[in-house]
């Protein structure tokens, strides 16, 4: 049977895709769409609820770069890789396409093949390639072709590699994860033979660079599967050499009380599992991955009593993790400040109205109406709790006090106040004027006096001296400050 792929969507999206396409078929040259856009074009044919929008298209043919290069005096030319044969064309539409020549390569070296061979063949291009359901080609016209029973692993939900997995899994490492990373996308189970082959070189893949297996995880994390594209790294070996940090909570006992679902790790894979079905930024999902991570740490600290203090012991372990895996300075912050804050969250209801404010407000994006915009940070930590809270045995009684408590915050922040007018009406510049000396007592005191604005007591400037005079007033009679 033949499958002929929506070419017109891919070509509405980028119609220098199918120029560039019909200039190098023009010239005698054999070039065909590859990769990820014909997987999901024949997915699209083969499960009803399944649709793709094609971001990225990419190109292969049978030209060699000199001759790409001279068909194309009007992109505009980068060779990223050309002596592997890879060019990116940039086309008059503003956007960009990866055009590489058929080619054979050998191992790797970073993200590069060590050894390519560049061909005239499509079939030794797709024979090179990871997995069966990326070895997929399709014409100008969308019509497939299928050299290595893509399509019909497509059909049986199956993810297997092309040739010996041993093979292609010694040319680069990272494959092994890529093929965890594509049974999730399809909701799929890797063919027996194919997933030996990740058992037996599980070890191997610290010879890979950080970066690249932190965009891999990244990737797992994006999918609504991601609970067990972890679960698969950890019966397949890979997750002890990634994040060692995640089986070490095995075994791990909690309260059964709180915690019927069983020890640390079953929890966090619970929750995980719960994230799949409302998370989309993976980096949320990433939080509530390692937001337990600490438990072990704080146990053994805490002469096996309790685990107080996780979340702590948990956020100095995500930065470790977060550099070892080169996230960038402001992903470690978000990633740090959820897993710092996921318990704080449970005593919302408790604090001050003024506090309540502070933390809702905590990374506060101004000139944005939108709640979940204007205060990004505490809507992923709510994230965080209501996946946490029904992976164990408080559920909604664990989440649902909570927002209805931001959404009175919400409300409250809107009619009353916001932490940029607290800071108009009174500064650390006036208390000086007042005579308050330096220090951390004129910290505290300028908290108080924003906490009473916050929480809506204080409406105007003399308000908050007068209440800073009573508060100075205290201090001196306490003996704490003077002037």
């Amino acid at each position: 049977m033949s499958y002929k792929i929506d070419a017109e969507k891919i070509f509405l999206l980028h119609p220098c895709v199918k120029e560039i396409l019909a200039r190098l078929i023009a010239a005698g040259y054999q070039a065909v769409l590859v990769g990820g856009v014909v997987r999901d074009g024949v997915r699209e044919l083969l499960e009803a609820d399944c649709s793709f929008s094609p971001e990225e298209v990419d190109i292969a043919t049978s030209a060699l770069p000199t001759e790409i290069r001279r068909l194309f005096p009007n992109y505009s030319i980068v060779g990223v890789g050309e002596e592997f044969g890879v060019l990116v064309l940039g086309s008059p539409d503003g956007h960009t396409y990866e055009v590489a020549t058929f080619r054979t390569e050998g191992e790797y070296g970073g993200r590069w093949p060590g050894k390519v061979e560049l061909v005239r063949s499509l079939e030794g291009d797709i024979m090179r390639r990871d997995l069966t359901v990326n070895g997929l080609a399709a014409t100008i016209d969308g019509e497939v072709i299928d050299l290595v029973g893509g399509i019909k692993d497509l059909v049986a939900h199956r993810i297997r590699a092309i040739g010996d997995p041993r093979v292609r899994f010694s040319e680069d490492y990272l494959r092994m994860l890529r093929t965890v990373r594509f049974t999730c996308q399809i909701k799929g189970e890797i063919e027996a033979i194919t997933a030996e082959a990740i058992r037996e070189n599980a070890a191997k893949i610290t010879s890979i660079s950080w970066e690249r297996i932190r965009d891999e995880l990244l990737g797992i994390l994006r999918t609504n599967d991601a609970a067990r594209g972890i679960s698969l790294f950890d019966s397949y070996g890979l997750l002890r050499h990634i994040l060692p940090e995640l089986t070490s909570l095995k075994g791990v006992c909690q309260p059964e009380k709180y915690h019927p679902e069983g020890d640390v790790y079953v929890h966090t894979i619970a929750a995980l599992r719960v994230a799949d079905g409302f998370v989309q930024d993976p980096l949320v999902k990433l939080a509530i991955l390692l937001h337990d991570i600490g438990k072990p740490c704080a146990l053994k600290r805490n002469g096996g009593v309790n685990m107080g203090g996780h979340d702590a012991i948990g956020a100095r372990m995500v930065r470790k993790i977060g550099r070892r895996l080169r996230f960038s300075k402001d992903e470690i912050s978000r990633v740090d400040f959820l897993v710092r804050n996921h318990m704080r969250l449970a005593d919302l209801p408790k604090m001050g109205r003024g506090k309540q404010v502070r933390f809702v407000s905590e990374g506060e994006v101004s000139g944005v109406e939108a709640p979940r915009d204007r205060f990004p940070l505490f809507f992923d930590l709510l994230q965080v709790l209501v996946a946490d809270c029904e992976a164990s045995a408080h559920r909604s009684s664990g989440w649902a006090p909570i927002l209805r408590e931001t959404l009175e915050i919400i409300e409250h922040i809107d009619h009353v106040c916001d932490l940029r007018n607290a800071r108009k009406l009174i500064d650390g510049n006036t208390l000086l004027e007042m005579g308050m000396k330096p220090g951390p007592r004129l910290g505290d005191v300028l908290e108080q006096l924003h906490d009473h604005i916050l929480a809506g007591e204080i409406t105007t400037t003399e308000e908050a001296i007068t209440r800073a005079k009573e508060l100075r007033k205290t201090s001196r009679e306490s003996g704490v400050e003077t002037s």
